[in-house]
């Protein structure tokens, strides 16, 4: 498995929702975004290969990326305004990306 490109495609779908999401704030996305992954590749890296190599289930990933969501600091966004409502139905969007990312790893090792 490569991470290095699953992270890129994982970059590439969270870009895709901010963009649909925020589309006034793209700056302001965009840095939230490089902060978390840069914050978050060593865990989701090691619990990517653990899922691919099927030593945990899909739904221990999936608990193990939203037990992670206190932890997505989009602080550019709360800067910028947007409340706090709005953030949360943004980080559940972004738990479903990195889920959606996994199953798509779970697949492609079949």
């Amino acid at each position: 498995m490569d991470f290095e490109e699953t992270l890129k495609k994982l970059k590439q779908s969270l870009f895709h929702v901010l963009g649909n999401e925020f589309q006034e704030y793209r700056k302001e996305t965009q840095k939230d975004i490089e902060d978390f992954i840069n914050n978050s590749k060593e865990k989701l890296e090691k619990w990517t290969k653990l899922l691919s190599s099927r030593k945990i289930t899909l739904e221990e990933y999936e608990w193990l990326v939203k037990n992670q969501k206190d932890l997505m600091a989009l602080n550019e966004l709360e800067k910028v305004g947007v409340s706090k409502i709005r953030l949360g139905h943004f980080k559940n969007k972004m738990v479903k990306a990195i889920v959606d990312i996994g199953k798509a790893v779970l697949l492609n090792q079949k």
